[in-house]
């Protein structure tokens, strides 16, 4: 888990996720390691009140092949009222994207925030925006219904806002439609 304002403490609290929104190929394990090249899915960054933290897709069209990774991703715990900010390279915000908020199982999503075409950087999202205390942030990027059968880039970070709420450690358990 990491926590707003500091380094990386500690084993994230969940043990697996279920796989975001759309349909793809094949499996892969590397997780993607940054950039956008052709050969590696981009990586996205999160900054809650501390370090910015790289986030890696759990899927993504890599080269026209929809590919799914074995990833985890980070949880982060943050104060009430943090501003989120959220970075995409280049070729993301070029093809459009949103942020979509789900539950602490990644089953519902409770809503969805359009982001402006073009934007690398979105800060309109505030850690007391999403009612319950734990949450999923998704990025997702706009699909192209002709490349990978419309699959999607979607790059999931979790939120443990400490307030006072007790929180459940267990992992998400099933993947949302979208």
């Amino acid at each position: 888990m990491t926590s707003a304002g500091r380094t990386p403490t500690g084993v994230a609290l969940l043990a697996g996720l279920g796989l975001i929104a759309g349909c793809g190929s094949s499996a892969a394990d590397d997780g993607g390691t940054g950039g956008s090249s052709s050969s590696t899915a981009p990586t996205v960054t999160v900054q809650a009140g501390g370090d910015e933290i790289p986030v890696d897709p759990t899927q993504y069209c890599l080269d026209g092949d929809g590919q799914r990774y074995a990833t985890r991703p980070p949880v982060i715990e943050v104060t009430p009222d943090t501003t989120v900010s959220l970075t995409v390279p280049d070729a993301v915000a070029a093809a459009g994207w949103s942020v979509q908020v789900f539950d602490k199982d990644l089953k519902e999503m409770i809503g969805e925030v359009d982001v402006p075409a073009g934007e690398t950087v979105f800060r309109e999202i505030n850690t007391s925006d999403a009612a319950p205390p734990t949450f999923y942030l998704v990025v997702v990027e706009d699909s192209d219904p002709e490349a990978c059968s419309g699959l999607s880039g979607a790059w999931p970070v979790g939120f443990i806002r400490t307030d006072g709420v007790s929180l459940s450690t267990t992992a998400p358990s099933g993947s949302p439609a979208g």
